[in-house]
């Protein structure tokens, strides 16, 4: 038998890599046989830096950069230098991870440090860069981006202003003159999986941005910021940022990347199986294998299971979901294409335990799965 190992990571226990391990060895109980192909995956969110870097066979630079609040700090992305393709996690440089509760304040957080990242990447000679969008700390609609690669954000006076929430209401006029000069020569692509618009009541500031530590009159004002913003930017560039799906993304990250990177919006979860040839690999598999910490109906939304789903049902292979917690109905489970999906846990206990053993748990799941098809196919 032919298995795929295709899993997100369980948050707070178990990293991709680990769960292939765990499937594998409860696998290799029954099937000692079998070929089993790993194949960790990422939607795009925290995390998938480590799954691209598998696939993309790179190395993680590090270097200093600013954090959302503009003091020095060391984050990573990764380099192919045989493809030229760099990917680059906003969230480790302008991540809401890497603020404490008391720091949570979007008013003043800055995208900046991605951009000086993604400085980096086209300096080592990238000539394609994925950007994944998720986990951000910013409302600056790319603001920080952008004045990282030499855009500067004029107010009435012409006055450069710091690349910030607060002051999207005050920009007047872009001057994009000194943008880095390998910036048209650059393939960016976007890991984005919400359908935000730039503003509104389903926009950046009102669905995100409390998250991030702005009050109701935070989200008010960084909301008619952005409104403004997207006028200077439709004025300047003749883009309507308002009218890409998606452009909310990242406190605005995603209509700002469309703008100054012309990056394309694309699913995370399509990019990483880009990335691993996912969709050739998995011909003539039996099962595909897949998990993540808890299986719900959001995991419809762009996640990576659902990702998982689409491409077995092209070739009519079988998918199994291993999981923390499924919290799915019989239909929302017929409706995701799901052959099998059951919990891993085994008792009654605590999260901090059921953390603790999910590697154990996982094993034990995967040989009672793996005995379930022997009986199966001993039938006569």
């Amino acid at each position: 038998m032919k298995f795929i190992i295709a899993p997100d990571k369980f948050k707070g226990s178990l990293t991709g890599f680990e769960f292939c391990d765990a499937v594998t060895e409860g696998l290799q109980m029954i099937f000692k046989q079998a070929e089993i192909v790993k194949m960790p995956l990422a939607d795009g969110g925290d995390g998938t830096i480590e799954v691209v870097k598998h696939y993309l066979k790179g190395e993680k630079i590090s270097i200093t950069v600013n954090d959302p609040l503009f003091r020095p700090i060391e984050a990573s992305y990764v380099y192919a230098a045989e493809s030229q393709i760099a990917f680059i996690e906003m969230a480790e440089a302008s991540g809401l991870k890497l603020l404490a509760e008391d720091e949570k304040r979007v008013m003043d957080t800055s995208s900046f440090g991605t951009g000086e990242l993604i400085v980096d990447a086209l300096d080592q000679g990238a000539q394609k860069i994925i950007l994944g969008i998720g986990g951000s700390a910013t409302n600056d609609g790319g603001m920080g981006i952008a004045s990282a690669l030499g855009y500067l954000f004029l107010d009435a006076n012409s006055k450069p202003l710091k690349p910030i929430g607060r002051h999207l209401n005050g920009i007047r006029s872009i001057d994009d003159f000194k943008k880095h000069p390998r910036l048209q020569a650059v393939k960016f692509k976007i890991a984005c999986d919400v359908s935000n618009p730039f503003y509104g009541d389903k926009g950046a500031a009102y669905i995100y941005a409390e998250q991030k530590g702005a009050s109701k009159d935070d989200i008010n004002f960084l909301d008619q910021g952005l409104r403004n913003f997207r006028n200077v930017l439709l004025d300047q560039y003749n883009i309507d940022v308002q009218s890409i799906d998606g452009s909310g993304a990242a406190g605005g990250i995603g209509g700002g990347a469309v703008v100054f990177l012309n990056g394309e919006l694309t699913s995370g979860i399509d990019l990483i199986k880009q990335l691993a040839n996912f969709d050739q690999t998995i011909d003539g598999a039996d099962w595909i294998i897949t998990g993540e910490g808890k299986l719900d109906a959001q995991t419809l939304s762009g996640k990576t299971i659902d990702g998982v789903v689409k491409s077995a049902a092209a070739k009519k292979i079988p998918v199994a979901a291993l999981c923390g917690s499924v919290d799915l109905s019989l239909e929302e489970q017929q409706q995701m294409g799901l052959t099998y999906a059951t919990p891993i846990l085994k008792e009654i206990t605590n999260l901090q335990t059921a953390l603790e053993k999910s590697y154990d748990n996982l094993v034990y799941a995967a040989y009672n799965f793996a005995n379930l098809l022997k009986t199966k196919s001993d039938e006569p």
